[in-house]
């Protein structure tokens, strides 16, 4: 897949999303129609940057309306859709499970039941090399213990209405190649982290409270492990994944990065205790706090990338220290764009709790 494609992202107005749409409009050929609902964490301004490229349009639309991503398909024509829509934060599922049974199960059918009438409407040679790409996470095969990796032969094990929800929609993915012969991609990721990230997630939001002066919330005893993947080099692993990858499979995507989540939190205060010290000398540090856990914390997720970057020549650039040292400085130059955010429908409370009966 060398020569330009026309590309289809699902979901490209949020964190991994906007990452994608951004890396393909700036470094390859490739034209980019970005197919997002804008819900809460949806932001065009995460993609000033290439908002006026040739190669890049917009359409405001919902996944769960088949008829309107039928006529888009129909318009643009793509040759791969990468979906990446979904409602991703585990806490907000607990909560309020209902939206992310929509969106992640009914609204990944609905693409589903779209493509397909698409990619068989279409001429044999295009139809060879069409792709759907399906974007997952490493979620979906529950907890791990002190050792031990997430590979593409894992077991499913899911534990929150979040999990659950895309776990579902990865058997629908497998389920439309093998009875209907849609080829797709599936990739499983790690935890993301960088630029552009809404600040419900543990790292912009820690990095935002921080700053604020208010008490850094840890779940527990902060001892729950999470691989870290920066994302740029997860929009680098999937732009290889839906140009190389072999039809059917699956492919792991992780940082190789793993951290408990006191020492993510750590790692963010100490940075900011070089690049933005504060007046009177003090650590960030001094404003860690530890709070009841959420239920379903999973305690360990860890991923085994050997299969993608044996088969299609991938590897993280970021190591953790690098990429936490960049995203910190990121919201520390934009301010704008996550204040903005923070002065509307979210004001960094914490999330997973009401529905279980966790007192805050």
């Amino acid at each position: 897949m060398s020569q330009p494609l026309n590309i289809l992202v699902t979901g490209g107005a949020g964190f991994i999303g906007s990452a994608l749409v951004r890396h393909l409009v700036q470094n390859t050929p490739h034209n980019v129609l970005n197919v997002d609902a804008l819900t809460y964490a949806g932001n065009l301004q995460s993609l000033a940057s290439v908002a006026e490229s040739d190669r890049y349009d917009f359409v405001q639309a919902n996944i769960c309306d088949t008829a309107k991503i039928a006529e888009i398909l129909r318009s643009f024509k793509p040759d791969v859709v990468t979906h990446l829509a979904a409602e991703s934060h585990v806490d907000r599922s607990i909560d309020g499970p209902a939206a992310f049974i929509e969106t992640n199960l009914v609204g990944t059918f609905s693409m589903l039941s779209a493509t397909l009438d698409y990619w068989r409407s279409l001429e044999s040679a295009p139809k060879e090399s069409f792709r759907f790409h399906h974007i997952s996470t490493d979620e979906v095969f529950g907890a791990l213990g002190e050792d031990g990796f997430f590979t593409e032969e894992t077991a499913y094990d899911p534990r929150s209405p979040y999990s659950a929800s895309k776990a579902g929609s990865d058997h629908l993915v497998r389920a439309w190649h093998h009875t209907y012969g849609l080829p797709v991609l599936i990739t499983n990721c790690s935890n993301n982290y960088g630029p552009f990230h809404f600040p419900e997630k543990l790292i912009p939001l820690m990095i935002i409270k921080c700053l604020a002066g208010e008490n850094l919330p840890i779940y527990g005893a902060g001892d729950n492990v999470r691989d870290w993947l920066y994302v740029d080099d997860h929009v680098r692993a999937l732009q290889a994944v839906f140009e190389k990858g072999k039809v059917g499979d699956s492919y792991m995507i992780g940082g190789r990065s793993e951290r408990t989540n006191i020492a993510v939190v750590e790692a963010i205060c100490d940075t900011l205790d070089r690049l933005s010290p504060k007046a009177d000398g003090r650590s960030y540090r001094n404003q860690i706090t530890f709070v009841s856990d959420r239920p379903g914390h999973d305690f360990r997720y860890a991923i085994d990338a050997t299969k993608l970057e044996n088969e299609l020549g991938w590897k993280p650039k970021h190591s953790f220290k690098d990429g936490i040292g960049a995203t910190v400085q990121w919201y520390l130059d934009n301010r704008t764009w996550w204040e903005d955010i923070m002065s509307g429908a979210y004001q960094g409370d914490r999330l997973g709790l009401q529905k279980a009966g966790v007192p805050a």
